[in-house]
């Protein structure tokens, strides 16, 4: 890393005393966010001693895949600390980031996807995005997400989750002049194995523009649809400073 030679940064992972974690301080300058926790696989005391060197530092923190019973050590270990219990997501925000303009829609298929969904929308919500969700709108009941057109054309980017054969991304992406992320879900019987199937359907879309994350990676589609959102507001913030008549309002 430029300013930190190899040494350094060991040097600076042993005076926290985290043999088993080296967290990324400065990801939080080059992304725009800082180190985010997967709890899976980890105990819960791993999770705390990394969350602490997270928040000696950082005014935010999300760790996701969190199990209840970890939520329940992290909250009294942070008490400022919140659990999203659908997502699986635990949140720290001791001052969160401004709203950005734009909106992101987080557009589901039906109940037993909204997981994944929301681990997408919560991941948005606290990289200072706005969100807006569509839920249970899937292709078997097609009217449900046509009601709703209008209002997706309006998100700047869009987040499709679905299980099934995953179709959904495919007819989202086919409505909106948008970017659209598709998240393929483990929801499904047999020959669906474990979201495979929609995966497969999503990565053959015959709509063009869409991108596809790994199966249940409600995270990455929501990390994803946020650095887009960045980018359009921070081109927009230079346009103003160009052209300060451009409409001060601006939402997306």
């Amino acid at each position: 890393m430029p300013g930190m030679s190899k040494s350094g940064r060991r040097e600076n992972c042993k005076a926290h005393g985290a043999s088993f974690a080296c967290v990324d301080h400065d990801r939080e300058r080059r992304r725009g966010f800082p180190e985010v926790i997967y709890c899976e696989g980890k105990t819960e005391a791993q999770v705390l001693s990394i969350a602490r060197e997270i928040l000696s530092r950082s005014n935010q923190l999300l760790a996701t895949r969190a199990s209840e019973r970890l939520a329940r050590s992290f909250l009294r270990a942070f008490p400022g600390a919140r659990y999203e219990t659908i997502a699986r997501a635990l949140v720290v925000e001791k001052k969160p980031l401004p709203r950005r303009p734009g909106v992101i829609a987080v557009v589901a298929a039906g109940t037993s996807d909204l997981p994944v969904a929301e681990e997408a929308a919560v991941t948005a919500e606290v990289m200072g995005n706005r969100v807006k969700r569509f839920y249970d709108v899937g292709v078997a009941g097609i009217h449900r997400l046509m009601n709703e057109r209008e209002e997706l054309l309006r998100c700047v980017a869009l987040i499709a989750v679905a299980g099934m054969e995953g179709a959904l991304p495919s007819v989202v992406s086919g409505l909106v002049d948008k970017p659209v992320i598709a998240v393929p879900t483990s929801v499904g019987y047999g020959a669906s194995f474990g979201g495979l199937a929609a995966l497969l359907g999503m990565l053959n879309s015959c709509s063009s523009g869409v991108t596809v994350v790994n199966i249940d990676n409600g995270f990455g589609a929501g990390y994803a649809a946020s650095l887009i959102n960045r980018q359009i507001s921070e081109s927009f913030r230079g346009l103003r400073r160009q052209k300060p008549e451009v409409e001060h309002g601006w939402t997306g």
